[in-house]
């Protein structure tokens, strides 16, 4: 049913992070699909790195966090090493998200949401953008 699921997670929000995961796992392994895994840091990181010396050459503290981060979450996901795999993005959390489910082909993008507030109603959410934008299935873990 599904081959690539994309699941978008806040490695700050341990919550909603490993109910996403969770549900994604869920789903991967009833149906046989690699599982990759997509922090997006904001834009100002992308441009420390991208400005500053280069992105090769130095990464920021946030990029580095994010990172061991994102490499201690995986470790905890019992799954096969050659179906997981993750990526950094920087920017937009719903551009991102949406270019990186194109660019990996993702059948399924499972990310998780708190339940609407004032703020997400005057600002929207990431999960709300990521479901008005994106033509891959969206899956919105509570």
């Amino acid at each position: 049913m599904y081959k690539t699921i994309l699941v978008p997670v806040d490695i700050s929000e341990d919550e909603l992070t490993s109910k996403a995961v969770e549900h994604a796992l869920s789903l991967a392994n009833k149906t046989g699909a690699k599982l990759h895994i997509l922090h997006v840091l904001p834009i100002s990181s992308a441009i420390v790195n991208a400005y500053s010396l280069g992105y090769e050459e130095i990464k920021d503290k946030a990029t580095i966090q994010a990172e061991n981060d994102l490499k201690m979450l995986l470790d905890t996901i019992d799954f096969p090493g050659e179906k997981l795999s993750y990526s950094i993005a920087f920017g937009s959390p719903r551009d991102e998200i949406i270019e990186t489910a194109i660019e990996i082909s993702a059948d399924l993008i499972v990310i998780g949401s708190r339940r609407p507030n004032i703020s997400t109603h005057l600002l929207g959410s990431n999960a709300a953008g990521v479901v008005k934008y994106s033509k891959t299935s969206v899956l919105v873990v509570r």
